[in-house]
C-alpha cells in the first residue's frame, strides 16, 4: 500500500501516517518499530525523552528497509536547550538512532519561563538545517504566543508543530496558526489514548458517534479517528506495541468520511487538555539529563 504523503514548507515529503512510541518500553520498542515497518509505515517517531531511540534504530536495523525509505523524527528535550548543548543533542540523537542524518528534528516543548534558551536552541536547529544534518526542523506543544515570539527572532519557519490533537481536544485556534504560517499540524495522542491515563470518565474510543460512523464503515474507532486526522490534511502518529493493532491503524486508506461524517466528529471538541499544559514547563520540574549515547 502506498502511503500518501503530505509536503512540507521547504518541499521535504512526510509520509501521513507514522508510529509513535512515547510510553513505549525500550524492550518493546525494537519489535514495534520491526512490525511496523513490516506493515507498510516509513515514518517512525520518537524522542530524546522517551528513553527508547536506540532500540527505535535498531528496529530500523532488523526490518532491512532501507534507511533512505524511512523519514525518522525525533526530539530535543528541554534539558538539552541552548545552542551548543542543542547541537549536542543531535550528536546524541544520531548516534542512539545509529543514522548520520535525522529527517525531522524539533524542539519538544516551549520552556516560557526561559524562552532564551528555546530561541538559541531553535538557531541551533537552524544551523543542522543549513549543514545538511537534519532535512527539516519543526517545534512540538507550542502555542500561538510561543510561534510568534519564534518567527519574531529566528529565519526559519517551523516546518511541523506535533501537538496534542484528537476529537476531544482539537485546538482549533493554534491549527489556524500553524496553517496561517505554513506549519504541518501533527497530531500526537490522535486516537485519544491520553484521556485513558488522565482523570476522565470519558474515552473517544467508546464516543458513541464515533462508533457510529465505524460501524457504518465496517472499521474502528481508532481508525475513523486516524481518517479523520488525515482527510482534515493532517500527519498522525498513532503508537501500540501490538503488531494486530499497528497493522489495524495502517489500514485506514481505503475509505472515505462523508463531510457530514467529518463535521460530526469536529463537533466533539471539549477543549480539555490530557498532556501538561504548556506554560508549566520548567526547567525546574520537567527537566532532566538526557543520557550520553
Amino acid at each position: 500500500m502506498t502511503v500518501p504523503v503530505l509536503t512540507l514548507n521547504n518541499g521535504v515529503e512526510l509520509p501521513a501516517i507514522g508510529l509513535g512510541v512515547f510510553q513505549t518500553p525500550p524492550d518493546e520498542t525494537t519489535a514495534a518499530v520491526e512490525a511496523a515497518l513490516r506493515t507498510g509505515y516509513r515514518h517512525i517517531d520518537t524522542a530524546a525523552a522517551y528513553g527508547n531511540e536506540r532500540e527505535v534504530g535498531e528496529g530500523i536495523r532488523r526490518s532491512k528497509v532501507a534507511r533512505e525509505e524511512i523519514f525518522i523524527e525525533t526530539k530535543v528535550w528541554i534539558s538539552d536547550y541552548g545552542y551548543d548543548a542543542t547541537l549536542h543533542a543531535f550528536d546524541k540523537s544520531a548516534a542512539k538512532l545509529g543514522i548520520d542524518q535525522i529527517d525531522l528534528l524539533i524542539l519538544h516543548q516551549a520552556l516560557p519561563s526561559r524562552f532564551d534558551l528555546t530561541l538559541d536552541a531553535y538557531r541551533a536547529l537552524e544551523r543542522l538545517l543549513a549543514d545538511g544534518k537534519v532535512r527539516a526542523i519543526g517545534v512540538s506543544n507550542f502555542m500561538p504566543d510561543h510561534l510568534t515570539q519564534l518567527l519574531a527572532e529566528t529565519s526559519v519557519i517551523p516546518a511541523v508543530n506535533q501537538i496534542e490533537l484528537h476529537p476531544y481536544f482539537q485546538q482549533k485556534e493554534l491549527q489556524a496558526a500553524d496553517a496561517e504560517h505554513g506549519i504541518l499540524t501533527q497530531a500526537w495522542s490522535p486516537i485519544g489514548g491520553i484521556t485513558h491515563y488522565r482523570d476522565s470518565d470519558r474515552s473517544a474510543l467508546e464516543d458513541p458517534t464515533i462508533l457510529e460512523i465505524a460501524n457504518a464503515h465496517g472499521k474502528s474507532a481508532a481508525q475513523i479517528m486516524l481518517r479523520w486526522g488525515i482527510q482534515e490534511g493532517r500527519s498522525v502518529i498513532p503508537k501500540s506495541t501490538k503488531p494486530e493493532r499497528i497493522a489495524e491503524n495502517f489500514e485506514v486508506f481505503d475509505f472515505e468520511l462523508s463531510a457530514e461524517q467529518v463535521t460530526a466528529i469536529d463537533a466533539l471538541d471539549t477543549e480539555t487538555r490530557g498532556g501538561p499544559e504548556p506554560e508549566a514547563i520548567t526547567l525546574e520540574t520537567f527537566g532532566r539529563p538526557i543520557p550520553e549515547a
